[in-house]
């Protein structure tokens, strides 16, 4: 997954994975948050029964719903996220 999004221009370390939901036996819906505040969308394919299927994975239909994502069903998590980014860390 880290190799996939630095294919799409994000950093895997500054970018909140804010589900992955399986949908079928194949492929898991995603939706992540990159480091700018763009909310991106998309389907992760893979093949689950092969020894190294994570190998070939792919996005599919990787989408900017920055401007949408409030009325999506992930509207809740990806509120909680935006509020878990904006926090504060504490220092020990």
């Amino acid at each position: 997954m880290r190799e996939l999004l630095k294919g799409q221009g994000l950093d895997p370390d500054r970018t909140i994975v804010v589900d992955l939901l399986q949908e079928g036996p194949d492929h898991e819906d995603g939706q992540v948050i990159s480091q700018d505040g763009r909310v991106y969308k998309f389907t992760l394919f893979y093949d689950q029964a092969a020894e190294h299927g994570a190998r070939s994975a792919y996005l599919h239909g990787w989408t900017d719903i920055t401007d949408s994502w409030q009325s999506g069903s992930l509207a809740t998590r990806t509120a909680d996220a935006f509020a878990w980014m904006s926090s504060p860390t504490e220092s020990g």
